[in-house]
């Protein structure tokens, strides 16, 4: 018998849910498990990965951001697989200079492939305060959230022939780090470490997910009625309905700046088939 359980992880917690993996006393724990944060400096980035893996399921987790001068720093929050055929699914944020926006940058790969890229500005500065970047995941869809507001979908179009993350567990995984060959302007713009340490604050991780274990590949019971699905259960058939498309529509035409599904000079041979309406 498979040991697939739902996971409803109370907020904070991180000594429970997360290992700190890499980067030294640059990751640390404190508040009693309530705040956990990230730190760069000349020397090292730092990360931390999730104890559990997932295989489906809704991931919430409230981030601040590097504030200030930012440029060429790179925070992450994914979700991801193992292996050279591995399923991912991405949050980076790509720091800026003083008073230019952060560029929310999104991805998703299937069996090794991404080039799957989105890319937004925010309605908000997400260095003043704490906002909340959801992924859900489910047989059907992959949502992207940013406060509760959808900015990307990516819908299961397997029967196109398009490969969806469905068969490989994955952990949360996060990580601040110099990219400064790529990050800003296109690594025009490089980091100043006159301003280091950089720090990224994290706290109100919550996951109502299937916890993936002893070698099984699928979630038990994926479909329920209406009539017995709990409320932390809506994930799993969640749709965007009326409203939750017009606020995708409202952030898409507003604060949307790359999208790989109009970059017709990358695919002169065709866009990619997910793109089809």
């Amino acid at each position: 018998m498979s040991s697939l359980v739902m996971v409803g992880a109370q907020a904070g917690f991180f000594y429970r849910d997360f290992d700190l993996t890499w980067g030294g006393e640059r990751a640390k724990i404190s508040q009693g498990g309530q705040l956990l944060t990230l730190s760069l400096d000349k020397y090292s980035g730092s990360g931390f990965q999730s104890k559990n893996e997932y295989l489906f399921g809704r991931i919430d987790l409230q981030l601040k951001l590097v504030p200030g001068n930012s440029a060429g720093t790179v925070t992450t929050y994914y979700l991801s697989s193992q292996g050279p055929a591995h399923d991912e699914i991405d949050f980076e944020f790509l720091g800026n200079l003083s008073g230019n926006p952060y560029t929310v940058h999104t991805n998703v790969f299937t069996q090794g492939k991404g080039n799957r890229e989105q890319q937004f500005y925010l309605w908000f500065d997400p260095t003043k305060a704490f906002h909340t970047y959801s992924i859900l995941w489910n047989p059907q869809r992959i949502l992207f959230l940013v406060d509760n507001v959808p900015i990307r979908e990516f819908v299961n179009k397997e029967s196109m022939g398009v490969p969806f993350p469905n068969k490989q567990a994955m952990r949360i995984y996060s990580s601040l780090w110099n990219a400064d060959d790529w990050a800003t302007m296109g690594g025009r713009v490089k980091t100043d470490w006159t301003q280091a340490p950089f720090t990224a604050s994290y706290r109100n991780f919550n996951a109502n997910a299937c916890a993936w274990s002893a070698g099984k590949s699928s979630c038990a019971s994926t479909t329920t009625t209406s009539s017995t699905t709990s409320s932390s259960d809506v994930w799993r058939t969640q749709a965007l309905d009326a409203n939750g498309r017009q606020r995708l529509k409202w952030v898409q035409k507003k604060f949307m700046i790359y999208n790989y599904c109009t970059d017709l000079k990358r695919f002169p041979q065709g866009l990619p088939p997910e793109c089809k309406k």
